[in-house]
């Protein structure tokens, strides 16, 4: 599992707008995000409020498990890219 954690509701329209810019991300920096479906899976749901303790509060949220960094919401590529790399 990757220390980089993508959490994602399937009808989410900002999840998925989101989760093309981390496919980009992953082929062109080879960084693998584990995508975390929580709209339609109460483990995961479980997993994400554990993680998301007053952070964001819905999806998507990326969070960063080695630096604790993470992303609330919609971003652009560059933040997206920096958050993965933990600057």
């Amino acid at each position: 599992m990757s220390h980089l954690l993508e959490f994602y509701g399937t009808e989410c329209p900002h999840c998925v707008e989101m989760h093309e810019l981390v496919e980009r991300l992953e082929k062109e920096e080879k960084i693998k995000v584990d995508a975390i479906e929580v709209w339609h899976n109460k483990e995961n749901e479980k997993k994400l409020l554990e993680i998301d303790k007053d952070l964001c509060g819905g999806v998507p949220f990326f969070y960063n498990t080695k630096n604790k960094k993470f992303i609330c919401g919609s971003a652009d590529y560059d933040e997206l890219k920096d958050w993965a790399k933990g600057k």
